[in-house]
């Protein structure tokens, strides 16, 4: 199973990749980076990265399951760290940022732990192929061995 460094490689073999990284979104720093970085400052980007992942895996609405089975009188969720440690999948799975020259591809990874890690694809959006690098991501981040 590939480590950090061989899936940031991997990503970057995908058409039109100009950077990736694995970020802690909960912290906001790189675990790893290859390629460029959107201003050419990885750690901005990674920050950056990690607000918008928290945000999008912290709220009520955007990261409601549509069924939920938790508690009789608890109409919120779980959070992000309960669904992957009771082994259960995220509720946010991707994001896709579009800007008018790339895509942003952030893709939740699920671990046995506690996991707070994401993938985050910078795909050049004219050479890039956005359905193919998504389900790529998917299938990095179901392999990757954070260690």
């Amino acid at each position: 199973m590939p480590g950090i460094d061989e899936s940031l490689l991997e990503a970057m073999r995908l058409p039109g990749a100009r950077g990736a990284a694995v970020v802690d979104w909960i912290s906001g720093l790189p675990l790893g980076a290859v390629g460029d970085a959107p201003g050419g400052d990885i750690e901005a980007t990674a920050a950056e990265t990690a607000e918008l992942a928290r945000l999008a895996a912290e709220s009520g609405t955007l990261a409601a399951p549509a069924e939920h089975s938790g508690p009789p009188g608890h109409p919120e969720p779980p959070g992000p760290a309960a669904s992957a440690a009771s082994g259960k999948e995220p509720a946010v799975q991707d994001l896709i940022l579009t800007t008018t020259d790339s895509y942003h591809l952030l893709r939740f990874v699920t671990t046995p732990f506690d996991s707070t890690v994401v993938l985050h694809l910078w795909l050049d959006r004219r050479d890039g192929n956005l359905a193919l690098a998504r389900i790529r991501l998917a299938e990095m981040a179901d392999r990757l061995v954070l260690a």
